[in-house]
């Protein structure tokens, strides 16, 4: 597909549908249990009415931001998505460099195909590094030590993530998670020759690697098949330990975050981890409202979760989110056409994020406040 015939996410939705294995494009589209949740985070964005001001001088529309001290060209970042490779093998590389040409923070996850040190050589802007605990803390202390050395500024430390999670989509495609090379994998991706090969060898930015495929799924397990619960203690000795900001990603309740602020918390993301996680969680932004007075200007609040369109953004940052993040958007993107198709996600995005601002009635992004949304519509 070209990119350019691209007009929306979900268009670059239909195009990773068509390019990937059913089995494969699942792991990335679906949620967990009967993906109530997934489908939340999109209809609570929808009960959501705009009220555009009137009488606006919108010549001239500045979407720029910073968010933790980052300066970005627009209140959206890239959330950490693991095992990028399952989309294309430009991967996390290829994602770290669409988004310095966007002038947007990505979240390394720390469920990378490729080691941080090796993404961060292709950023040309700041990157930020997700942490899983593990129940090694001499393990979590070398990696930190690595991912400081590597030259990440801000640690997010995800804390929803307790149990390896259980989507039974997945199990019924017969896929493991990651997605791992396997004769029922290679079935499956008959149809599919050129993801296939792709996605074993290489066609991207790095070239040919008969190995990439291995190295990709042993970086995956390593960081993330093994972690932990994470507790108070667990922040207090994260706090201790790391210099820069520090984000917990994951909160969905106002209840918890004077104890995190206490904790020495820079940032906090509204998360349900997208829907993948537990099923009937509420959608993230019908808690946003909660979480940030709860946090009262004294830490940064994101959201992540359901955002598709620049309308989304404007949504929530009405709604008192500093900036969004996405997930899905980039990795449609990036199955569709690889770096290209991040840079394309990014576009639209952020065309869409002017536009919004244009007709709401906002020339920056500090005048997009609470009088620009209205009162949601009850879910039936």
């Amino acid at each position: 597909m070209r990119m350019t015939r691209a007009h929306s996410v979900e268009d670059l939705r239909r195009a990773a549908r068509r390019r990937m294995p059913k089995a494969v494009f699942d792991v990335v589209d679906g949620g967990a249990g009967d993906e109530r949740t997934l489908r939340w985070n999109r209809e609570s964005f929808e009960r959501i009415p705009l009220r555009p001001r009137a009488l606006a001088d919108v010549k001239h529309v500045d979407s720029a931001t910073t968010v933790l001290g980052d300066p970005v060209a627009m209140p959206l970042l890239l959330a950490p998505c693991s095992f990028a490779r399952m989309c294309h093998s430009d991967a996390e590389p290829g994602i770290a460099r669409a988004a310095g040409r966007a002038g947007t923070v990505y979240v390394v996850p720390g469920g990378a195909g490729e080691r941080p040190e090796v993404v961060i050589r292709s950023a040309t802007g700041p990157l930020w590094y997700q942490l899983y605990m593990k129940p090694d803390r001499a393990a979590n202390a070398e990696l930190l030590d690595r991912v400081e050395g590597a030259g990440y500024r801000t640690l997010v430390v995800t804390i929803d993530t307790a149990i390896k999670p259980y989507r039974e989509k997945d199990l019924r495609n017969g896929v493991t998670l990651p997605v791992t090379p396997s004769p029922r994998l290679a079935l499956a991706g008959l149809g599919h020759p050129f993801w296939s090969r792709d996605f074993l060898f290489g066609t991207g930015g790095a070239g040919v690697d008969l190995f990439a495929a291995r190295r990709a799924y042993h970086n995956f397990t390593d960081a993330i098949m093994h972690s932990k619960s994470v507790t108070a203690e667990e922040i207090r000795w994260l706090r201790d330990r790391w210099t820069g900001p520090l984000v917990v990603k994951g909160v969905l309740r106002g209840d918890e975050v004077a104890e995190m602020v206490e904790l020495g918390v820079d940032g906090i993301v509204v998360s349900n981890h997208g829907g993948r996680n537990l099923d009937g969680a509420p959608a993230t932004i019908d808690v946003l409202a909660e979480v940030v007075e709860a946090a009262a200007g004294r830490a940064e609040v994101l959201l992540d979760g359901g955002v598709r369109r620049g309308t989304d953004v404007v949504r929530a940052l009405a709604l008192g989110a500093r900036a969004v993040l996405v997930g899905r958007p980039y990795m449609f993107g990036l199955a569709a056409g690889g770096e290209a198709g991040v840079d394309r996600t990014l576009e639209l995005l952020h065309n869409e994020i002017i536009r919004a601002m244009s007709l709401v009635g906002a020339t920056s992004v500090k005048e997009i406040d609470r009088s620009l949304v209205g009162v949601r519509e009850e879910r039936p």
